[in-house]
């Protein structure tokens, strides 16, 4: 099965739709995800059990296996153990680059303002597991937290007979507080309401399937989340001048994910379109998980596009609003400075996007269907509450008593102007 070149000025208002549109998928569990939440809510520890044997197909016991973070950080091998510590040290280095100051000035005689930050008391963090391995999810969903300042920061992986042990060793070197073997819509249920052993949270973070994604919105209003994201995404916009099969690989590399990932290559070069599409059915047939691969080259919203002009592959571009952007252009910056759009942007055919999913520093929990038109990824601010201050000298509060008292009546808001004019005349 093969990847077909299509011009972007002949898609249908259906293939449109696809390419735009896309969702997490959520509806089709969201009933049966509001039921496991329910019983989670009402049961406690022994619905999280339950659903261990029903959905891990494993009996737990100590749901708790914090201190088998700290025993797996200790025994697995070195060279797992430095990748770790290297790929956790480059991420608290960026967040930590993200810490806002505190500040406080005078605009004018009398004036005195504000801004303070002060970090939630606690978060949880999702990391998706069971028979995988996602040792990098621990890193990204778990340093940010850390260096925030959160007091407390949980995390939730889900149970196996035996808990990958690089993943169990990052989340001990990222620095959790408590970690549970619990997955799935039920491990969201027990940090959002708390169970006899979980305690429930402030903030809930972190990756996972349609399942995990749709109890988060199931209790959302009751506990804060960082955002619903859906299957992975790359669009790597590209002209003449860059390698196909490095514009192949990428796509191949976010393929190999999901089967209902998104993959896009976005060019104004016929050639690059045609060598990129022959690249990646060729490439395909080499990758461990083809038949994964094949399955996302052919869902609705992936594919190889050819632009009439290098303005329109930008305009698609903005317009899909990627969680993941590789631009390979000789105008990078230039092509940069025109997007607003995209949870991370990777610049030059030096820069895959599995630099920033381990290594890098930035974050990878980002925004999927177009959720990076409203907001970025995970970062220290998502675990940072601002509060304003302020300070008026009587000078400060003459100057602006007319303005208040005015808006105030004009609301009809007696108390609000007369709160400015008993302290004037005192």
């Amino acid at each position: 099965m093969g990847i077909d070149v299509r011009e972007v000025g002949e898609l249908s208002p259906a293939e449109r739709e696809a390419f735009f549109e896309r969702d997490a998928g959520i509806e089709a569990v969201r009933e049966d995800v509001a039921d496991i939440v329910g019983r989670v809510r009402e049961e406690g520890d022994v619905a999280v059990r339950e659903f261990a044997r029903e959905f891990d197909g494993v009996e737990v016991g100590n749901l708790e296996i914090t201190d088998d973070c700290r025993r797996a950080y200790e025994a697995v091998d070195d060279e797992i153990r430095t990748a770790i510590e290297t790929a956790a040290g480059n991420v608290r280095e960026f967040h930590e680059a993200q810490l806002p100051t505190d500040w406080r000035r005078e605009f004018e005689a009398g004036r005195e303002l504000g801004r303070r930050f002060r970090p939630i008391d606690s978060a949880g963090v999702y990391v998706p597991g069971g028979t995988a391995a996602y040792p990098s999810s621990a890193i990204m969903g778990v340093v940010p937290a850390v260096v925030a300042g959160v007091e407390h920061v949980s995390v939730v992986t889900p149970p196996a007979e035996e808990i990958d042990p690089a993943t169990l060793a990052a989340i001990h070197a990222a620095g959790a507080d408590a970690v549970y073997a619990v997955g799935g819509a039920q491990a969201i249920a027990a940090l959002a309401y708390g169970t006899e052993t979980v305690g429930p949270v402030a903030k809930i973070v972190g990756p996972g399937n349609r399942w995990v994604t749709a109890a988060k919105a199931e209790v959302r209003g009751d506990v804060e989340i960082d955002f619903l994201a859906g299957p992975s995404e790359v669009v790597v916009l590209a002209d003449g001048t860059a390698e196909p099969a490095l514009v192949a690989g990428e796509l191949l590399a976010q393929a190999e994910h999901d089967p209902d990932a998104s993959v896009v290559a976005v060019t104004d070069d016929a050639d690059l379109a045609a060598a990129v599409a022959e690249a990646v059915d060729r490439l395909a047939g080499d990758r461990a998980r083809e038949d994964v691969v094949r399955a996302a080259l052919a869902n609705d919203a992936s594919g190889v596009l050819l632009a009439r002009s290098l303005s329109e592959a930008i305009l698609f571009t903005e317009s899909y609003a990627p969680e993941h952007l590789a631009i390979v252009a000789d105008e990078e910056e230039a092509i940069l400075e025109r997007i607003d759009s995209a949870g991370s942007v990777f610049l030059g055919p030096y820069t895959p996007v599995a630099a920033g999913d381990y290594a890098s520093g930035t974050n990878h929990v980002l925004p999927t269907g177009g959720g990076a038109r409203l907001t970025g990824g995970l970062a220290v601010e998502t675990f940072l509450r601002s509060t304003t201050v302020q300070r008026l000298s009587r000078a400060g509060l003459d100057g602006l008593a007319d303005t208040i008292t005015t808006l105030a009546d004009a609301e009809g808001l007696e108390a609000h102007a007369e709160s400015v004019r008993m302290r004037l005349d005192e």
